[in-house]
């Protein structure tokens, strides 16, 4: 990938946890406009990857760039325009309505003074995740996805070309875990942005997807379009499991509870 079609690259990029090296020379980049979505085993560097491009961790070694600049270098306020972080299991102690959450994504610009293209920035994540029903219902009254979907939508509300969502999916239901995926499609494909996610359900990933990034033990084990790291041989050795990959016919299944040799 060249490095002008790159929302974000990385190059050597390392992190450390006391003695133990969490990642380990990360060379890699993610192309504009597109889902990326990066996958494998527990422990194998993801979120921490997501948190040394959103700038929430300082790497041990290397750089982190977007848009060809180094982040260290962009000063905080142009970064938040630039790059929106969805945390896993974000949590507020305040009594927010959905609507007083999304505000909060125009920040960056408004510094809490709403002007109309605020307004239309929150009107679109809201309708984008069709919370309208819920605008007014306070956070810790929705249920975990719909509240997942609310957090959401506020990183949307921020408007960067680039947001980074760690585990977006985490314990929502199928429901609104396919909801969730088919609107940062639409996001790429409406309005250009470029999207990185964490993603442990395989099939979200293989199916949703344009671009895959595969970890291993802190290392770089594959990254490239779908089809290339969607491959028995490839998520065998990622995980260690038997996998069978069933075509469909618009994407495929990843089957790994049928073991090899036995009928699917």
């Amino acid at each position: 990938m060249s490095p002008d079609t790159a929302m974000i690259t990385t190059t050597d990029l390392s992190m450390k946890h006391g003695n133990r090296l969490v990642l380990s020379g990360l060379t890699t980049a993610f192309p504009q406009g597109r889902l990326s979505a990066i996958i494998g085993p527990n422990g194998a560097g993801k979120s921490t990857l997501l948190m040394l491009m959103a700038r929430l961790a300082s790497p041990s070694g290397g750089r982190v760039t977007v848009a060809g600049q180094d982040i260290a270098t962009i000063p905080p306020a142009a970064f938040a325009r630039q790059v929106a972080t969805l945390r896993q299991s974000p949590g507020v102690d305040l009594r927010l309505t959905v609507g007083d959450l999304v505000a909060f994504g125009r920040f960056p610009y408004s510094r809490g003074r709403l002007d109309a293209a605020d307004r239309r920035a929150i009107d679109d994540a809201i309708a984008r995740l069709a919370l309208d029903p819920l605008r007014d219902t306070l956070i810790d009254e929705l249920s975990g996805g719909q509240r997942q979907m609310a957090f959401l939508a506020m990183t949307i509300a921020q408007d960067t070309p680039c947001l980074l969502l760690d585990e977006p999916l985490n314990n929502l239901d199928i429901r609104h875990a396919a909801g969730i995926m088919r609107a940062l499609r639409d996001l790429c494909a409406d309005r250009g942005r470029s999207v990185i996610a964490v993603v442990h359900d395989i099939n979200f990933a293989a199916n949703s997807a344009d671009h895959i990034l595969a970890l291993k033990s802190g290392r770089l084990h594959s990254a490239g379009p779908v089809d290339q790291v969607i491959t028995e041989p490839n998520l065998q050795d990622l995980y260690g499991l038997d996998f069978r990959i069933l075509p469909r016919p618009q994407g495929r299944i990843c089957d790994y509870f049928t073991p090899k040799g036995e009928p699917a």
